[in-house]
């Protein structure tokens, strides 16, 4: 099978790597901050934010590109929506059956992943101009590209708001005898966001071609 022809050839791999980095949709792109500053205060809620929004973007992206020669024009977002409705409803079921202390946490931002920019932005982008395949890829790409941030950040501050990992102490008790203290301020909303532009910052600072797309 020549390189054209291969799932995984050079031009699809593309579509995994360029989120993950140089079009990242949060850092870059700038798309789905709220969810960011709002599921990141532990790791856990994030990471399974990170893999609900991969599974949504992957598969709507691949449904929407197998129907998109098929999908009248004037209701393409109607469409759109349906199809992302429905997975994230799938979703949030499967959620609440197998990580119910979770899906709790998460609460209603499950639910507006329906709503989240990088997911309507990839369809409109992207699955409808594209084959299925390559459409999977992106979708999976950028929701991967997401949920990477969001796991940065909450490694962040969960280590310095709770001293723990994935809800496990890591800072030993000697550091706490010897006055350190929790803290709090890293587990409200804006350190979310400053923790986002930190990552920004040093994005920009190793690939110097970002500063001209701003």
């Amino acid at each position: 099978m020549s390189e054209k022809e291969s799932l995984f050839s050079t031009k699809n791999l593309k579509l995994l790597r360029d989120p993950l980095n140089a079009d990242n949709p949060i850092t870059v792109q700038v798309l789905g901050i709220c969810s960011a500053l709002a599921v990141t205060v532990k790791m856990e809620p994030s990471v399974v934010m990170a893999i609900s929004v991969m599974v949504v973007t992957g598969f709507s992206n691949l449904v929407i590109s197998m129907l998109r020669n098929t999908i009248p024009p004037r209701i393409r977002i109607i469409v759109q929506l349906v199809v992302i409705a429905m997975l994230v409803i799938l979703v949030d079921q499967i959620l609440q059956a197998y990580a119910y202390d979770v899906s709790k946490q998460l609460s209603v931002f499950v639910g507006l992943i329906i709503t989240n920019c990088i997911v309507m932005g990839r369809l409109e982008a992207f699955a409808m101009a594209n084959k299925p395949w390559p459409a999977f890829l992106d979708g999976i790409g950028n929701g991967a590209g997401y949920g990477a941030i969001l796991v940065i950040v909450s490694f962040f501050r969960e280590v310095l708001g709770s001293g723990t990992v994935w809800g496990y102490k890591v800072i030993p008790k000697f550091v706490y005898d010897a006055g350190y203290m929790d803290n709090g301020l890293v587990i409200l909303p804006p350190m979310a966001l400053i923790v986002v532009g930190i990552i920004i910052w040093v994005q920009r600072s190793k690939n110097k071609n970002l500063i001209d797309k701003s």
